[in-house]
């Protein structure tokens, strides 16, 4: 078979179970062309012998008759879960030389069921960036390509994207904190998914804001984000904030029925300033889902305007207080100390090394909205926001509504450097689309709908209930059968 690396994950898990093609040599067909795309920077860790160890186990085990849809199956994992015996840096200095002696648990259930880890991919910093420029491995490198520039992946699961959408493995995991699996599956014409808060297990992932992160599957199509959120998701003891709740075989609720479904449209989410190729993307999504036999309802979520705002006064906060733990003594970055430096010069000067710009810079947001004097003023207040949003989402779902249709951004991908120099809130702006649903813990997932006038991918994103990722997986699937995106990035790197 050739190419075989090209295969949707399942197409291959088909392939694998009638005898069509091994692990072995889907693996190493992996393997070949993360070899060949080092200009994309997506790969940050690679581990070939782990993989073709899984890799052999899994083709004894599909031989066996005992294989779950993952097994086989070569993904790459994005460098904030910690993986047993390989480096796990989220992307930062300050965790240089860090090698885990645990596994986080969503990367020991994808083991468990086959699939394969060919490596660690890039990232943002602690997960803190919209463009993977703030990683201590450089940026990764969008295989999306229209001039001479170099196009950002998105963030912070740059890498994932960048790696699913330039086929060199099959899926990826990504974290969502404020829209990092959404957006750059947007900007690399792949599906990423965030679950419900709680549906996969926070244990072992670095922690960036702890009521917001969300694990996920990034892939190129919606039936292989069934598959593989099916392996990631589950009830862990270890996770206080983990639901104790079955999960369902999401992909056999794949049936691309949404008669009689109803189809809400934010009016809030209509941007002064909105690109008028994303207002037509959006209309033509609403269209494609009428057409589906879905209802297109108006629906209003008047708290949206203050969504940036709380974010950014909630996640640094909590930033602040997780991100405390990296001093310099147990683990990781230590800096070099002159005569007279004590424990206080240690910290200080390991941390001014460790962390890059933007993490000094929301650390020192979230300690500053969290000291003495300010605590009431932003971070109580933004709580209070944070929960009239989730009302807001709450009345529109009691209200017969099944799923929510928004721009998943403001833009197609955009250069990388091109926005380094410019106020830090025109990048956060980015998530303006995706982070009312962190705030309200909700599912909601990126579908890859169509190009701009360059030629480059703009995503839809949709928005669940609690709990229904079933659902919302399939207004996704009815969605991309509707719209019949196939536009691949043509190979330069």
């Amino acid at each position: 078979m050739s190419n075989p690396n090209e295969l949707t994950i399942a197409e291959a898990r088909d392939a694998l179970r009638k005898g069509d093609l091994t692990a072995v040599d889907l693996t190493e067909a992996c393997l070949s062309a993360i070899e060949a795309a080092g200009a994309l920077n997506a790969f940050v860790h690679k581990t070939p012998e782990i993989a073709m160890e899984q890799a052999r186990a899994a083709d004894d085990r599909i031989r066996a008759g005992d294989a779950p849809a993952m097994c086989g199956i070569p993904i790459g994992i994005k460098d904030l879960f910690c993986t047993r015996g390989v480096p796990s840096q989220a992307a930062s200095k300050i965790l240089n030389g860090f090698v885990p002696p645990y596994e986080s648990t969503v990367t020991r259930q994808l083991f468990e069921s086959g699939a394969v880890m060919l490596g660690k991919l890039n990232m943002d910093e602690f997960a803190m960036g919209s463009s993977n420029e703030t990683s201590v491995y450089g940026p990764a490198v969008n295989p999306w390509r229209v001039d001479d520039r170099l196009l950002t992946p998105g963030g912070s699961s740059g890498g994932s994207a960048a790696a699913v959408a330039a086929d060199l493995c099959l899926g990826a995991t990504g974290t969502d904190t404020g829209g990092s699996i959404r957006q750059p599956a947007a900007f690399t014409g792949t599906v990423g998914i965030k679950p419900t808060y709680g549906r996969c297990s926070r244990w072992g992932i670095v922690a960036f804001a702890s009521s917001l992160d969300q694990a996920g599957p990034m892939t190129r199509s919606v039936r292989d984000a069934a598959i593989m959120l099916g392996a990631m998701a589950g009830h862990d003891p270890m996770d206080s904030t983990s639901a104790d709740m079955p999960v369902p075989d999401f992909e056999a609720m794949l049936t691309g029925d949404v008669r009689g479904k109803k189809i809400g449209i934010p009016r809030e989410y209509r941007m002064d300033g909105m690109p008028e190729e994303i207002e037509a993307l959006w209309q033509k999504g609403a269209d494609m889902l009428r057409d589906a036999g879905a209802e297109i309802v108006d629906i209003s979520l008047p708290h949206t305007k203050y969504a940036l705002p709380a974010y950014y006064v909630i996640a640094p906060a909590e930033a602040s207080s997780n991100l405390a733990r990296y001093d310099g003594v147990r683990y990781g970055h230590r800096a070099k100390l002159g005569p007279g430096d004590g424990i206080t010069e240690m910290y200080e000067k390991t941390r001014a090394e460790g962390f890059g710009h933007e993490v000094q810079r929301r650390v020192m947001i979230g300690t500053y909205v969290l000291s003495a004097g300010f605590y009431d003023a932003y971070y109580n207040r933004a709580r209070k926001v944070r929960a009239l949003i989730k009302r807001d989402f709450d009345q529109v779902f009691a209200d017969g509504i099944d799923a929510i249709l928004t721009p998943a951004t403001p833009s197609s991908a955009f250069g990388l450097g091109e926005m380094q120099d410019a106020d830090p809130i025109a990048m956060y702006l980015n998530d303006v689309f995706t982070v009312t649903v962190n705030l309200a813990g909700l599912p909601g997932i990126s579908v890859p709908v169509g190009l701009d006038r360059q030629g480059l991918p703009l995503g839809l994103q949709l928005i669940g209930r609690p709990w229904e990722e079933g659902d919302l997986l399939n207004h996704a699937y009815a969605l991309e059968q509707a719209a019949g995106f196939s536009a691949k990035p043509q190979k330069w790197w």
